[in-house]
């Protein structure tokens, strides 16, 4: 059953240039990772604040997108624009 992942991070506002950078160079692999089906950056930049809200076919998938990104360094790279690693939240679908 699909899930929704979001990831809350508390940005280093010196780095937030460099961030988007970043993203705009990493997202496209993230949205072509097998179980991937979307994933969208929110920006609240008056409290420093980024919000990463994806679409996975399962838990299992993006666990093992984090384990893919943990084990060739690209998390620690992300982590390095946070002011503390993101807060990660899964949400299973229910049809109302």
């Amino acid at each position: 059953m699909p899930i929704k992942v979001t990831l809350n991070c508390q940005l280093n506002a010196e780095k937030t240039d460099e961030l988007i950078i970043f993203l705009q160079q990493n997202l496209p692999n993230v949205r072509n990772f097998h179980g991937n089906k979307r994933v969208e950056i929110f920006f609240d930049r008056a409290k420093k604040e980024m919000l990463i809200d994806e679409d996975w076919k399962s838990v299992e998938d993006h666990q093992k997108y984090i384990k893919y990104i943990t084990d060739n360094g690209i998390m620690a790279n992300l982590i390095s624009y946070f002011l503390e690693p993101p807060s990660v939240k899964y949400f299973n679908y229910q049809d109302l």
